[in-house]
């Protein structure tokens, strides 16, 4: 997740232009309203989908050497779905993963019947070379790599947390949370420790600041990039969080900054896949990140909140 010299100096440049719509909210209400609203069903369709985030069913960690996996129970690692004794994963001494799948279990990998493979996780993939998909059925998984440890991200299509979804409750649209704040650009870029839902510290670039005003007070917000090049990614809590909105963390994505500016839409603050289920690795809000003010636009605490 550290970002490269290219990047900061993109973001300095401003050459990727801040949202067109950053001045819709306050000229065109309507539209804005339904700018949202479209926004909203965009992300209950990705949270939705079959492989979205509510069809996971495990998070599973390799420990070295030989891991027997299936749903029966006396594999080493039991998954909630699919055949009783679906293969074996061999996590080798240098991280290397391998594949041994038993005969009839009716499984592919990539979407080829294969009977063993090599595995690429999700660190080392890329647009060109994904996560090494492995499905049977319904269920499918892949590898995940965090802070060195690897495990098996298991998801399901038939999922019950799929099959079972509450929806999302928001707090009513509201266009003065769509606010234009001004960016002030780190060079070098700092360094940000933020935790994560399975006990982990990450540690990422951050390229400069958020800076905006409200209720005559002034508010300040690090951002980070996911992906290199990527839109600025902010980890947030408030006064609202553990309330009326999830505990550990909501997001917001915001367009890279033009001319000193970056849009902030508070009305596309969104909760976490932690949120939805125990199975993700989620960022938690680091200190600086956590407002003293509430926040009340974007998604609500989840009704059908796991944990």
């Amino acid at each position: 997740m550290l970002r490269s010299a290219v990047v900061a100096l993109a973001l300095l440049a401003g050459v990727v232009a801040v949202n067109a719509e950053s001045s819709h909210a306050a000229r065109n209400p309507s539209a804005y309203q339904q700018q949202i609203q479209r926004w909203r069903a965009d992300r209950v369709g990705r949270l939705t989908a079959p492989d979205g985030w509510l069809s996971l069913i495990g998070l599973e960690w390799l420990k070295p050497g030989a891991n027997r996996i299936g749903s029966a129970v006396d594999n080493d690692i039991v998954l909630k779905a699919g055949p009783a004794h679906l293969g074996t994963v061999t996590l080798g001494v240098d991280g290397g993963l391998h594949l041994r799948l038993l005969a009839g279990s009716g499984a592919t990998v990539d979407g080829k019947a294969v009977s063993d493979a090599s595995l690429i996780d999700d660190l080392h993939a890329g647009a060109d070379t994904p996560p090494t998909l492995v499905r049977f059925g319904t269920v499918n998984f892949y590898v995940i790599d965090r802070d060195g440890r690897k495990a098996l991200r298991v998801k399901d299509s038939d999922a019950a947390t799929r099959r079972d979804f509450h929806g999302i409750d928001y707090f009513p649209i509201d266009a003065s949370w769509h606010i234009v704040a001004d960016w002030v650009p780190f060079d070098p870029p700092h360094t940000l420790e933020i935790g994560t839902a399975i006990g982990t510290i990450d540690k990422v670039a951050v390229p400069g600041k958020a800076v905006f005003h409200r209720d005559g007070h002034s508010y300040e917000l690090l951002p980070y990039q996911e992906e290199p090049g990527g839109d600025l990614f902010f980890v947030i809590a408030d006064r609202t969080s553990g309330k009326q909105t999830y505990g550990a963390a909501r997001f917001l994505h915001a367009a890279l900054p033009r001319d000193g500016k970056v849009v902030l839409d508070f009305n596309e603050a969104y909760n976490p896949p932690c949120a939805f289920t125990p199975f993700a690795t989620c960022p938690l809000a680091p200190p600086e990140n956590r407002l003293d003010m509430s926040v009340t636009a974007g998604e609500k605490k989840y009704l059908g909140e796991p944990h």
